[in-house]
Order: structure tokens, then sequence, then C-alpha cells
């Protein structure tokens, strides 16, 4: 991900993931992509990161 800005994009996404907790990881990263206008190239990484935010709140809760 890009240097300027990707932190802000990772923790917008990250507290976004912590509260819709989405089904579906690579549905959300499209929605947010198209609504933020986030450019092409990051949905890859994105989605890595909702799953991987997805994992870690699945842990916590059991």
């Amino acid at each position: 991900m890009a240097a300027k800005g990707s932190n802000e994009v990772k923790d917008s996404v990250r507290e976004l993931v912590r509260i819709y907790r989405p089904a579906n990881p690579r549905k959300f990263v499209k929605d947010y992509v198209k609504k933020y206008r986030i450019p092409g190239g990051y949905e890859d990484a994105l989605t890595r990161l909702v799953e991987f935010e997805m994992a870690k709140l699945e842990g916590s809760v059991s």
C-alpha cells in the first residue's frame, strides 16, 4: 500500500470490520474501494487485512 495515508485507510478498514463484521471479506473490500474511491490494485491487500482482522475477532470471541 502507499506510504502516505495508508495507515488511515488501514485503520478505517479495521474499524469498519469491528463494527460491521462482514460475512464476505472480498465483497466488503470491493464496496469499500468503490465507495471511498481507493485507487485500484489495493483490493488484495485490503482483503487480506479484513480476513486477518476477522480472524482476530473470531479468536477473541471464543
